[in-house]
């Protein structure tokens, strides 16, 4: 499963490894489709390889904004703390497989 992060705990969670950022609401509709997807990558990649978090923009509006996020879903791909990777939308597990691919 996803872990869930914070303004406060971002930064410490984001700074090592590969780490893939889902920026969602509980409102959006898209970012509801996307959730299952990411489930299954988590179930696929060992923590090791790959780290899943989900941030509530409502609940955290500092981290998002400091990354200039304007839609949800948006997507950000962190290698050791640098942001290599940004996508919006709905993604297949297909895309982001690729994407995750591209940066191991």
């Amino acid at each position: 499963m996803s872990q869930v992060v914070t303004d406060t705990t971002f930064n410490e969670e984001t700074d090592e490894g590969l780490v893939l950022v889902d920026f969602w609401a509980t409102w959006c509709g898209p970012c509801r489709m996307q959730a299952p997807i990411l489930d299954q990558l988590s179930e696929e990649y060992d923590e090791t390889e790959l780290k899943i978090v989900k941030m509530d923009v409502d609940e955290n509006p500092e981290t998002p904004a400091s990354f200039g996020i304007m839609s949800i879903p948006t997507l950000l791909l962190k290698k050791d703390g640098q942001v290599v990777d940004k996508v919006i939308g709905v993604h297949t597990k297909d895309q982001l497989q690729e994407l995750i691919s591209a940066h191991m």
